[in-house]
């Protein structure tokens, strides 16, 4: 037989679908458990006592006792041995207010209640997000006024270009950043056609917001090129790199700084670096780049393969730089043991660089040759031969 502790159970399951319920329109009460382990003749014998106590205390716990609730609703059964006997045939929670008192969650429903209306009375076009959100509604620590508030300004203010901080809004810069999750949820469904990347989780990137973007450092390898007289070594942030306008011919992107420092100089030529390793993510937007020759060296292992393939699926024209396999053999006393790529095949890989690449994943052991380790006498000679 049932127990009230299971009862209970099953009736805080419904909870997120009574609250959808309340937002649809579609009436959830009255509802029936019909699953209450059903009195059978085979079990009443020799169990009686145990079967009265266990149905009295099924009657103890419900409305008919406590005044709101479950009812108990029962039949007569008669049984060969026990004879006329009154069982329960299924349990039944009338309306909302049985439910909320047998649950405990009537403060939880009055505040889903006046976050809902203050929700759909901000923006009627939230029912969707509230239907999908809806426990987060029944949260007594949300504060909703203030939320709506930042929702409101990017509704009337999409794409705003300033700093959290800077953002006229009468809450405070901290409060937005602690609740930055909630509030994008609520922006995605109010300004869909205003975030920059769908797959941007940073929120300040995500929505227009200034923030404090990544520097890109430039080496200027032909001084014909530099921007502001004599500098030729320069970082800006990566909205002002992408406005660059200069008659660029061949850009050279390296995985470690050192070898991004003693590039030679070359003509038409400049020197990137974004940071080093998988960060060369950041180039990825930058349009201008599409039209010019682009040149990656990085360390010839696993991962250097890998950064290099992901950097060929923005700017299909990359070409590898000393990181094939005469170099390797050339200056494979400086190897070391280096980590493993999860990735068996890269598709955007040369032939060349493919059996390279394949050749690494089979060694046990001095499968990484690092780019600093390759002697700068030698770097400069394949850059004079190459482009000179």
């Amino acid at each position: 037989m049932i127990s009230p502790e299971e009862i209970q159970k099953q009736a805080l399951s419904w909870w997120k679908p009574i609250l959808q319920s309340y937002i649809s329109g579609v009436p959830f009460f009255p509802r029936t458990i019909d699953r209450i382990g059903k009195v059978k003749s085979t079990g009443i014998t020799g169990n009686l006592e145990l079967l009265r106590e266990q149905i009295s205390r099924l009657h103890r716990h419900s409305k008919s006792n406590t005044g709101l609730g479950y009812e108990v609703k029962t039949v007569n059964q008669t049984f060969r041995r026990a004879g006329s006997q009154e069982v329960p045939d299924n349990i039944v929670f009338e309306s909302i207010d049985d439910y909320l008192s047998f649950v405990q969650k009537k403060k939880e429903w009055k505040y889903f209640q006046q976050h809902y209306e203050l929700l759909v009375a901000t923006f009627a076009s939230l029912k969707d997000w509230a239907y999908q959100h809806c426990l987060s509604l029944t949260n007594p620590d949300i504060q909703w006024a203030d939320i709506l508030k930042v929702c409101h300004y990017f509704v009337a203010h999409p794409r705003p270009n300033l700093y959290l901080r800077q953002l006229p809004i009468s809450v405070h810069t901290k409060f937005i950043e602690q609740n930055t999750a909630l509030i994008q949820s609520l922006l995605d469904f109010l300004i869909p056609g205003h975030i920059r990347h769908a797959g941007q989780q940073r929120f300040a990137e995500r929505f227009y917001l200034r923030f404090d973007e990544p520097l890109i450092r430039v080496r200027i390898l032909d001084m014909s090129l530099s921007v502001a007289g004599s500098l030729s070594d320069i970082s800006i942030p990566l909205s002002d790199f992408q406005k660059i306008d200069l008659p660029i011919v061949r850009i050279f992107i390296t995985e470690n700084k050192m070898n991004f420092l003693t590039l030679p100089s070359v003509p038409g030529g400049i020197a990137i670096w974004s940071g080093g390793g998988f960060n060369v993510s950041y180039l990825r937007e930058i349009e201008w780049l599409n039209g010019i020759q682009i040149y990656y060296w990085g360390d010839i292992d696993e991962h250097g393969f890998q950064i290099l393939h992901q950097i060929r699926s923005y700017f299909a024209g990359v070409e590898s730089l000393m990181m094939d396999k005469e170099t390797f053999e050339r200056f494979k006393q400086f190897a070391v043991d280096g980590g493993r790529s999860n990735a068996e095949k890269l598709d955007l890989l040369t032939g060349k660089e493919e059996e390279m690449y394949r050749k690494l994943k089979t060694m046990k052991g001095g499968n990484r040759l690092e780019q600093e380790k390759i002697p700068q006498e030698y770097v400069e000679s394949v850059f004079r031969g190459r482009f000179r």
